[in-house]
């Protein structure tokens, strides 16, 4: 009988303990998709805001560390020296002169601010795309702690960009504020 393929049998499980669990699974399941109907929209486009800003900040890393090197450094000064642009005539020179006055050495340290503060945006706009609950609140303390450096600099040195983003970040901190406390209060009655 060794050449003959033996007959197996098996017991079907009870499906009906697994179709109940399997129903308040989705029960379960149906309660987040609501939240993510009711918040999705407006954290998707603090998730963008995130991405952009996360985008940017790592091009300011790779052309800070691009002008660590002295050669590229001269270049960029010698190129804004002899730039012909009559509109920003003063605002060119007083590039030239921080850029001079800066040195190439301190562009690392520039481009590691800017991909610190990269990953610190990344890491948001990831948590608050996937809505996870832990992201609202990262993003209210990370976002929350720049609000008084960006008053001071709107305050001192005013341009409607500042003003912009200033406005911008204090209202994602407003929105993100009550959507975890109502996502605190929807978990407290479930549980």
């Amino acid at each position: 009988m060794q050449g003959l393929p033996r007959k197996r049998t098996t017991t079907m499980p009870d499906m009906s303990s697994t179709t109940v669990s399997a129903q308040a699974g989705h029960d379960k399941a149906a309660k987040p998709t609501k939240r993510k109907s009711q918040h999705g929209v407006g954290l998707r486009v603090i998730a963008i805001y995130k991405a952009v800003k996360t985008v940017g900040l790592i091009l300011i890393a790779i052309a800070s560390f691009h002008l660590y090197k002295t050669q590229n450094f001269d270049g960029l000064v010698h190129w804004l020296e002899h730039l012909s642009l009559a509109d920003s005539n003063g605002l060119r020179w007083k590039l030239v002169q921080l850029l001079e006055n800066m040195g190439p050495n301190k562009f690392v340290a520039i481009g590691l601010v800017a991909l610190a503060y990269a990953a610190i945006f990344a890491t948001e706009g990831i948590g608050l795309w996937l809505h996870k609950y832990w992201a609202e609140w990262f993003t209210v303390f990370a976002t929350g702690s720049l609000i008084p450096v960006e008053l001071y600099e709107a305050i001192h040195h005013f341009t409607w960009l500042k003003i912009a983003a200033l406005v911008a970040n204090v209202l994602i901190v407003i929105y993100l504020i009550r959507i975890a406390l109502q996502s605190r209060k929807e978990m407290k009655n479930e549980g």
